[in-house]
């Protein structure tokens, strides 16, 4: 990276709430775009350039602060430094401090644990700020080169893929009629912490910022005020890791000797072995039990290269029917009369994933304990929708009748709890009723004078994810149609009915940055006509926006929204 020409310079100071982010997210499209065309097409020159180009972008510098500072989970997590970003004026500081970069030096990560379902803590690397958002700036110019490259097999962690994903290409792999009925269910131990540095760095040779990604790998860790070097790995927590990670596990599927054949525009796999790989959690199914024995050793082998070595505990071969769990669903054929193959296959929710979810939800309503119906309803309301629209792909509807069971009971000891001198009748009246319209259960829990309650998991339509073709990516400039299409899908997935219709509506787009209602952002809804010039809460004046999109509408900046009914969006 150089320093900002006059291109890429703004041409007056520019604050925070007056950024442009159609354009922003335009130019930063159009040029990932280039990168991953010109990826296929094998022209390093023109890829180094492009790259560069990217690393010198301000538009890309300022969706990445954005990125890092706003939409992010970690947003408000500080680094080393104690220090996080706010403001508007904060974040634009900190657009100029990432331009500034030279000479870049990058600080420690901190050291945090949490826990995981296992009762072991998994330890996070945070970096810092400032070093967060720079990774941001790298990964979007590293991303859509290794795109263009990535296996097919790969799921997690990569744009527009996500573990249904996964599971449905599972779902194609063991259905009875198949012949590789052998399945290697494997885990990488410490994947993140142990990956070769070496490796790593040798793969991005020739990336104009392999000198930046080298010092973030070799930066140590901060654990209770005690500095350690970094030898291997790379620290989760990071925006870039994931990404370094998937780099250093490429090339799994051509180790096994995992072969394709093209049908036309379809692909199938015509070896022996196929791999479904999500981040460091992966299968092999194989066509006999010896083969899967070899082909355990043969990735072994293959790991070992990279630093990195199988899960003892967590790495067994089993056949389908006796079924395995893969991203917490179980994946097993039962033997089932009357059909040609005699086994039926069926993906559930797996044992251990209603366990830890039966946990969680037994400790919320412990915490809730002395608090009102609408707190209660508040906070379990996400989780259970959250829960089951995961696991509403599947078969899960038998599942999901007996949580709504367990829930009663749950409910029904929290009202006794609250009001032990109360009587059962007295109960009911205050927090059970028919709250859904056109259901004539009236053991729902919620609050009769506001409304609020509890959805049950049973109401939950049963709806089949579609999984993404062969080798796509968003960064291809020739399937705007076909991501248009995926993304209005995922409105579904909304938590409120006029959420869901505003976005089928709007195609899944927000109306002022015309990008991706479904970007981890927080939606709002918007008054096109606002209602103290007139505007009507109907359908036709309201528009779903992103929560910051929104806030600019409000904070001075001239936004127009045409109302969802008449735009189409583009």
């Amino acid at each position: 990276m150089q320093q900002e020409t006059a291109v890429n310079r703004a041409k007056t100071p520019t604050s925070w709430n007056d950024i442009n982010w159609c354009r922003n997210r335009k130019l930063v499209r159009n040029l990932r775009q280039r990168i991953y065309r010109t990826s296929r097409q094998g022209d390093h020159r023109k890829l180094r350039s492009l790259q560069r180009l990217m690393l010198k972008s301000r538009a890309n510098r300022e969706l990445s602060v954005r990125q890092v500072t706003q939409i992010n989970k970690g947003r408000l997590t500080a680094g080393v430094d104690k220090l996080v970003v706010k403001t508007p004026q904060g974040r634009t500081r900190l657009v100029e401090e990432v331009s500034q970069y030279q000479p870049w030096k990058a600080k420690p990560a901190r050291r945090v644990y949490i826990p995981k379902a296992n009762g072991k803590q998994r330890p996070l690397g945070i970096p810092t700020v400032l070093d967060r958002c720079m990774q941001a700036v790298v990964k979007n110019a590293l991303e859509p080169e290794w795109e263009a490259q990535f296996e097919s097999c790969s799921y997690g962690f990569r744009p527009g893929r996500s573990c249904h994903d996964a599971i449905e290409r599972i779902y194609a792999l063991s259905i009875p009629r198949t012949r590789k009925k052998w399945v290697v269910d494997a885990d990488i131990k410490g994947a993140f912490d142990n990956i070769r540095h070496t490796t790593l760095l040798e793969a991005l040779a020739g990336f104009p910022a392999r000198h930046l990604v080298r010092q973030w790998l070799k930066a140590g860790v901060v654990d209770r005020g005690v500095f350690a070097e970094t030898t291997a790995g790379t620290p989760q927590g990071g925006v870039v890791s994931p990404l370094l990670a998937n780099i250093a596990l490429h090339g799994m599927e051509s180790a096994l000797g995992v072969v394709y054949r093209r049908n036309g525009g379809a692909f199938s796999i015509r070896s022996k072995r196929a791999l479904v790989r999500y981040a460091d959690d992966f299968v092999i199914f194989a066509e006999t039990r010896e083969d899967a024995e070899a082909a355990k050793t043969d990735i072994a082998r293959w790991l070992a290269k990279r630093g990195l070595e199988l899960s003892l505990e967590k790495t067994t071969v089993h056949h389908l029917t006796e079924g395995f769990d893969f991203l917490g669903f179980n994946v097993r054929q039962y033997p089932v009369a009357n059909t040609r193959t005699g086994y039926k296959l069926l993906i559930k929710p797996s044992e251990d994933a209603v366990k830890d979810f039966k946990h969680r939800i037994k400790r919320e309503w412990t915490a809730l304990n002395g608090h009102n119906v609408e707190a209660v309803t508040r906070r379990l309301r996400p989780i259970l929708t959250g829960w089951g629209n995961y696991y509403r792909t599947v078969v899960s509807q038998r599942t999901f009748s007996k949580i709504d069971r367990w829930m009663y009971e749950k409910a029904s000891h929290w009202c006794r709890r609250n009001h032990p001198n109360k009587s059962w009748k007295w109960i009911t009246r205050n927090y059970f009723g028919t709250f859904r319209v056109g259901r004539l259960d009236k053991w729902i829990f919620g609050s009769p004078k506001s409304g609020h309650y509890l959805p049950k998991l049973s109401w939950l339509p049963i709806r089949r994810h579609v999984m993404i073709r062969y080798d796509v990516s968003p960064d291809d400039p020739n399937l705007r149609s076909y991501w248009e299409q995926r993304e209005a899908r995922k409105a579904e997935l909304l938590p409120t009915r006029r959420q869901r219709e505003l976005a089928k509506r709007q195609r899944g787009q927000c109306p002022i940055c015309r990008e991706s209602l479904h970007n981890d952002e927080e939606l709002h809804v918007h008054h096109v006509i606002p209602k103290s010039r007139g505007g009507e809460d109907a359908i036709s004046n309201l528009a779903l926006i992103h929560l910051y999109c929104h806030q600019q509408t409000h904070k001075g900046r001239k936004v127009t929204v045409q109302p969802v009914c008449l735009s189409r969006m583009r």
